[in-house]
């Protein structure tokens, strides 16, 4: 089962344009403050961590995931890398943008994969497509919730 969301915002770095260029760069610092994301560790190679989206009837489901990080000449991009062995994972991927003036041009996309047991009968699809619904809006409240993190962090 795939379930998509995407966000994009602009925010404005208070320390300029080299600033914002080191704040989109560094993952660790400007993903921190996202209240999701659990277990978050951020390199200069890449970002890991898990994204928690609760799931009516299955509660809390822990998608793991890991971008690379890759700096552009006006930001940064996280590319996402497969995650093996979980039954539910998330791609992370997303592009920042800086501008000559601070501004930072946001684009989030997340992709969840989750494996259910197999649907039998008209309960099972039933089930199934209860657990699609809410986890298709779970994920889209959750990408709303990305500016306010982000903003949180440049504090």
């Amino acid at each position: 089962m795939l379930f998509e969301a995407r966000q994009a915002f602009t925010l404005t770095h208070p320390g300029g344009h080299g600033a914002a260029l080191a704040f989109v760069r560094d993952a660790g610092v400007s993903l921190s403050r996202v209240r999701f994301l659990r277990g978050l560790r951020g390199d200069a190679a890449g970002v890991h961590g898990e994204l928690v989206v609760p799931v009516p009837l299955l509660g809390e489901v822990d998608l793991p995931f890991f971008s690379l990080l890759q700096p552009t000449p006006d930001g940064a991009e996280l590319r996402p890398q497969p995650v093996t062995g979980e039954r539910a994972w998330v791609e992370v991927a997303g592009q920042a943008r800086v501008d000559a003036a601070g501004e930072m041009a946001f684009e989030f996309q997340f992709r969840a994969h989750l494996r259910l047991p197999e649907a039998e009968g008209w309960g099972g699809a039933a089930f199934e497509k209860m657990v699609r619904s809410a986890a298709e809006r779970t994920l889209e409240r959750l990408a709303g919730e990305l500016p306010q993190g982000i903003a949180a962090a440049l504090l």
